[in-house]
């Protein structure tokens, strides 16, 4: 081969494995745009709030009502764990009347990380050793021992 055939071929077999390498970005959840958060007022109804930004992912009904659109933005390179590079939480809250009393517009830096998906279970029995436990219960025979 030439040189000019080698110049083409190995850049080309250098490259291959790292085709595979590429990111992507992934949004999960009820995205709102500042366009549609901007269309809902202080004193609009729920009807409203429903035409413009849809179904809430979930609702509230502890002091007063509220709506929680929440959304997502995830980025994952090859076989990497995803990051979260975004999230957002936008609620809604309502008055007894069922119109707008106030707008709350979350970001990452009003949350912080909590792990839902733990594996263990602490109970107190765990720290003690099963004798231990038997004669605890016999100290305390509102345990029903």
């Amino acid at each position: 081969m030439t040189f000019k055939a080698h110049a083409l071929i190995i850049p080309l077999l250098v490259s291959l494995p790292l085709g595979g390498c590429f990111t992507q970005t992934y949004t999960h959840g009820h995205v709102i745009t500042n366009d549609m958060l901007s269309q809902v007022q202080v004193g609009s109804s729920k009807e409203q709030v429903e035409l413009v930004l849809g179904t809430p992912s979930t609702t509230s009904k502890l002091n007063g009502d509220a709506y929680y659109y929440i959304s997502q933005k995830s980025q994952t390179t090859a076989f990497f764990a995803p990051d979260i590079v975004d999230q957002r939480v936008v609620a809604v809250y309502f008055d007894e009347d069922g119109f707008v009393r106030d707008l709350g517009n979350y970001g990452m830096q009003d949350g912080k990380v909590v792990d839902f998906v733990t594996r263990k279970t602490r109970t107190g029995g765990a720290d003690y050793g099963f004798l231990t436990q038997v004669l605890r219960g016999a100290q305390n025979p509102s345990l029903g021992l």
